[in-house]
């Protein structure tokens, strides 16, 4: 397939024996021939999402050209429109390709030697000043492991500072949190393919087949079988539609109606006594949290019949085999890491666990959504997800760094509570690698002022974003076809990114971007210029052990065998694609823990001056922040602004027609947008998607709430007002190229 933005016209080209190729095919760094002698063929995977499709990007000279669908991957062929228009981000021409600076009067061209002088000038400033923890960094979940894993031991020996985190705090924490004090493990316990396998799904939260859309098939393929499909969503989305049963509950109610499932579960008698008495823990403190949510108190707090919540109830119950999967419309609250704490229970207490099939599952958002909190920038864990709190783990990650254990800082905290710091003067440097922050994180607002207010605010990224707009240095780094490394997809599947081209310009490999800043530090002994390979092998090392232990996944392994499961602790285990079989968990006891669950309200309710409930989430055609989609033509012609989604008859009652603009305010911001007037959504909620910078920012609107477990921001449960408007809906402005900009 080849749109490079220059409309060449689509070629569909399968070279000779494609389906048969392991998952890197080719040579050792995944290329291989094709029959046309000036382009060759590098076996990767997708830079988007969780499911990590299988493609091989098409290569002429220095230019990727196309992609091409792997059949020998879970993808099986396909790659959704984002997938496809992926490959065109690498040559374009708003890729960063030297160095920036601020003066005056803005952003101006700089070499590396003075981009790279200005940080650590900036640095050295900062942290004689405040100390070593006045200095922050801040990664991406989408980039290699190889380069999170820098990116941990940069700020913890580079810099010395205990301020580290990553984009993953918007995404799976609570989910994460939730997982370990259920199993003692941060990890998804089934893999993808056991959807189809299951007899009842419960889907919370996730519209999959317009956000994941390679992921769908294997819940069309169980419902192929006779699986009875239960979609929760305050949305009619094309689950929800396809499902024998859709509970569309208001926003922020997900823990109220997970309680009152189990609750008719006990009553009913549902339960899996033997597997709880024998591999579980903690049940009689869950069973009494329940008690008070009968079917009659969730219906009232989440705006659904009763009947239905204990239709839900008895089909799972009931269920040989059920699979329970959420995404970010559960963990997008302050209920968020209790909120799967309850879906966890309702597996545990009906033995769903452990088992094809059976089981819980977390559907991944970004592309190293699970890798990048694996191996360090996460605040509080080391490599091989270890913990602070283990001396050993210390002992062992400080060994490997070469430095002594009493230099490891120690552990940080969750960028929001970072936030706080920063107002405060405490915090007054920070270095941004692979996140737009200006437009994913809530009260857009407070974020701009807090990025202006710091002394020193460093950009690593790929193109001039609206984060980047504000920073007093922009590094140009590399993009994802640029690199060589791994990540570990939504199964924990640890996958091989091969690299197909150089970056551009004077563009730089990030390592080499960290380790440089790191050595100009006086940490040479600690940061020798390495090859991607030669990190992996130290990450492979700093792993052993651990959680998250890849110890036996090498790069010749997943050359020639295709993606692995951690945890692979020797070179002739075969990883671990479905965890728990044994019913041995992670936890001190080896039991699964039930934990007790209290509701709360959402962060915010609705009240006379804004009565209108705020959820927002994807579409199909944008990513995240939208930094690197909405340059793609393809993907923006399919979706070129956001909208409101309303309800026919909230939107009468407004005197708002389809198409026309519509002032949302909340008490953060406002925007105006065009109304998209459907009955697929509730009459009390409106929808916003997120993949937008201001003026057109759904998180303008969105308080800087967050779960007090996971510190994941409450983005689903928003109080707006909503009224027709005289003004056009305001426009999009494209995003910026990189001729600098005013701070």
């Amino acid at each position: 397939m080849t749109d490079t933005g220059r409309r060449r016209p689509f070629r569909h080209l399968t070279p000779p024996g494609v389906d048969d190729l392991h998952s890197a095919g080719g040579d050792a760094a995944g290329r291989w021939e094709t029959d046309k002698p000036d382009e060759r063929w590098v076996a990767t995977h997708c830079a988007f999402c969780g499911v990590q499709c299988g493609m091989h990007l098409r290569v002429v000279g220095d230019e990727v050209i196309g992609v091409e669908p792997r059949m020998d991957t879970h993808n099986r062929g396909k790659l959704c429109p984002k997938g496809v228009a992926a490959y065109q981000q690498i040559s374009h021409a708003d890729r960063l390709t030297y160095p920036l600076v601020r003066d005056a009067d803005g952003l101006r061209r700089a070499t590396w030697d003075e981009a790279l002088d200005r940080v650590v000038d900036g640095i050295r400033r900062v942290q004689t000043a405040g100390g070593p923890d006045a200095m922050a960094t801040y990664g991406g979940a989408s980039m290699v492991n190889e380069k999170t894993y820098m990116l941990g031991k940069f700020a913890r020996v580079g810099l010395g500072t205990r301020f580290t985190d990553y984009n993953g705090r918007m995404c799976m924490v609570s989910a994460g949190a939730a997982n370990y004090r259920s199993f003692g493990i941060d990890r998804t316990a089934n893999p993808i393919t056991d959807v189809a396998m299951a007899d009842v799904l419960l889907v919370l939260g996730a519209n999959v087949p317009e956000t994941f859309p390679i992921y769908i098939r294997w819940f069309w393929e169980a419902m192929d079988r006779g699986a009875t499909m239960i979609c929760v969503d305050p949305r009619e989305t094309t689950l929800a539609r396809v499902a024998q049963l859709h509970l569309p509950i208001r926003p922020g109610t997900d823990g109220a109606l997970l309680n009152a499932m189990l609750h008719v579960v006990v009553h009913e008698g549902m339960l899996d006594e033997e597997f709880i008495a024998a591999h579980t823990s903690g049940f009689e403190e869950a069973k009494a949290a329940v008690e008070p949510w009968t079917p009659a108190r969730a219906a009232d707090t989440c705006g659904v019949p009763a009947a239905d919540i204990v239709r839900a109830a008895e089909l799972f119950g009931s269920a040989d085999k059920a699979m329970l999967s959420h995404a970010r419309g559960l963990e997008h609250q302050v209920m968020g890491s209790r909120n799967a704490m309850a879906a966890i229970n309702l597996c545990l207490a009906t033995g769903n666990i452990g088992r094809p099939g059976a089981g819980y599952g977390t559907i991944t958002g970004q592309g190293n959504g699970q890798g990048g909190r694996e191996h360090g920038q996460k605040c509080d864990q080391l490599p091989g997800m270890r913990h602070f709190t283990d001396p050993g783990a210390i002992e062992h990650v400080a060994g490997v760094w070469g430095i002594d254990p009493s230099e490891m800082p120690e552990p940080g905290e969750p960028i929001f509570r970072q936030l706080e710091r920063m107002e405060a003067g405490e915090i007054r440097g920070l270095l941004n690698i692979c996140s737009n922050p200006m437009v994913s994180w809530p009260d857009q607002g407070r974020t701009q002022r807090i990025l202006e207010g710091l002394d020193l605010y460093v950009v690593i990224d790929i193109f001039l974003s609206e984060s980047a707009l504000l920073a007093d240095v922009v590094l140009p780094g590399s993009a994802w076809a640029e690199t060589e490394g791994v990540v570990a997809n939504s199964d924990a599947l640890v996958c091989k990114i091969n690299k197909a081209v150089d970056p551009p310009g004077e563009a730089k490999p990030d390592i080499w971007i960290l380790t440089e800043i790191a050595r100009r530090l006086g940490r040479e002994e600690q940061f020798p210029h390495m090859s991607a390979r030669e990190v992996y092998d130290e990450l492979r090392r700093a792993s052993t052990g651990g959680r998250a232990d890849y110890t036996g996944i090498t790069y010749e392994r997943l050359e020639a065998e295709g993606p692995i499961a951690w945890p692979c602790p020797t070179d002739d285990h075969p990883g671990t694609p479905r965890m728990f079989e044994d019913l041995r968990f992670y936890t001190d006891d080896g039991k699964a823990h039930f934990n007790a669950v209290e509701v709360d309200p959402p962060a915010e309710e609705p009240d006379d001056d804004y009565p209108i409930r705020l959820t927002t989430g994807r579409n199909v055609a944008q990513y995240l922040s939208g930094n690197q989609t909405r340059r793609l033509g393809y993907l923006s012609d399919q979706t070129p602004a956001p909208w409101v989604e309303i309800h026919p008859n909230t939107a009468a009652a407004h005197g708002i027609s389809d198409g026309s603009p519509v002032r949302v305010t909340s008490r953060w911001g406002t925007t105006v947008l065009p109304a998209l007037v459907v009955r697929t959504i509730r009459q009390d909620t409106v929808f916003i998607p997120y993949h937008w910078g201001h003026p057109v920012a759904a998180n303008q609107l969105t308080k800087a709430s967050f779960d007090p477990i996971s510190w994941i921001p409450a983005f689903k449960t928003a109080a707006v007002r909503i009224e027709a408007s005289d003004e056009a809906a305001w426009a999009v402005t494209p995003p910026p190229v990189h001729q600098g900009g005013a701070r």
